[in-house]
């Protein structure tokens, strides 16, 4: 086993020079002007960074305005009802609703549960497992949406909602089923 991971070390050490070795020789062999296209899509990049700042610095902003507004609190008092009937620990309850908005606060939400409660208990799998299976939705269609210019997203944001739904609940089904 100790030198499966030897080799498997040695792999991982040389893979990322030899892709570039590889896309090096590519462009060579095809006669490809490598480091212009490398430019070019640097540029793209930027500019593309450039024309979601807009909905990215919003979104942060509505983020903050709302968990220091009390709001996310107060909408988990209410959701009480539907959290005991899902059978979802209270504590797991914030990161359902700030996964869809917040990448980073449903993070730094998941690490403090898995200190306070640790890793191999029902909270933090539960955390863990609703954390891998859900996706920063709102983030996701500024980002995506954003970067072309797409105004009106239609149908999309209430697909996005229903299959963060649905994969809140199948996270907590296979933590009960898997973990009991």
């Amino acid at each position: 086993m100790v030198r499966v991971m030897g080799i498997i070390r040695q792999i991982s050490d040389y893979a990322i020079p030899a892709i570039f070795i590889i896309i090096i020789l590519a462009a060579v062999l095809k006669k490809v002007k490598a480091y212009d296209l490398f430019i070019e899509g640097a540029r793209d990049g930027i500019e593309t960074i450039i024309k979601i700042m807009p909905s990215l610095v919003g979104l942060l902003v509505a983020v903050g305005v709302f968990k220091a507004s009390g709001a996310l609190d107060l909408l988990i008092l209410l959701l009480r009802p539907v959290v005991d009937l899902l059978g979802m620990p209270p504590e797991v309850a914030p990161l359902a609703l700030l996964r869809p908005i917040s990448g980073s606060a449903s993070f730094a939400f998941v690490t403090e549960i898995i200190k306070a409660f640790g890793p191999d208990t029902y909270e933090g799998r539960v955390a863990a497992t609703m954390m891998g299976s859900t996706e920063t939705i709102f983030y996701t269609l500024a980002v995506y949406y954003g970067s072309v210019g797409v105004k009106n997203i239609r149908y999309t944001l209430l697909a996005a909602i229903m299959a963060d739904i649905i994969s809140v609940i199948a996270s907590l089904w296979a933590c009960r089923f898997i973990f009991g």
